[in-house]
């Protein structure tokens, strides 16, 4: 499967969960057995949708912190998922160079998302990059 297709699959669970399916060990276990895929790329997957639901707030947080002129929930049901994964490797996966979260997030929005996503996606991340890595927790 690879970390690409692992972060693409962790981006449907929690869109499934965004829209209102808050079964999550039930949403990860269906779509996860799905497939074969290698254990690795299965629980990277899984750590990351669990890690990004557990610290949802504090997620959300540093989003909207740098969020300019554009209100939280006016952000496309995709964007959003993808800068909350994004910012939750930024912030909890520290094996993970942060440019490589952000270019894989990046490389994502250009698939899942709107014609600006890509770009959208890039600004907003940086930002939360920049400001924890400013507040010398990184």
């Amino acid at each position: 499967m690879g970390r690409r297709l692992a972060r693409e699959i962790a981006l449907k669970i929690l869109y499934r969960y965004e829209e209102g399916d808050t079964n999550l060990p039930g949403i990860l276990r269906g779509i996860l057995e799905e497939k074969e895929y290698k254990n690795s790329d299965k629980e990277f997957c899984r750590h990351l949708a669990e890690q990004t639901v557990n610290n949802l707030d504090t997620i959300d947080e540093h989003i909207i912190k740098v969020l300019k002129n554009w209100p939280f929930d006016r952000i496309s049901v995709i964007d959003k998922t993808i800068l909350r994964l994004g910012t939750c490797e930024i912030l909890y996966f520290n094996d993970i160079p942060v440019q490589v979260s952000i270019n894989e997030a990046i490389e994502i929005a250009k698939k899942y998302g709107g014609s600006e996503s890509g770009k959208f996606i890039n600004g907003v991340l940086d930002a939360v990059k920049k400001n924890y890595e400013s507040s010398n927790n990184k």
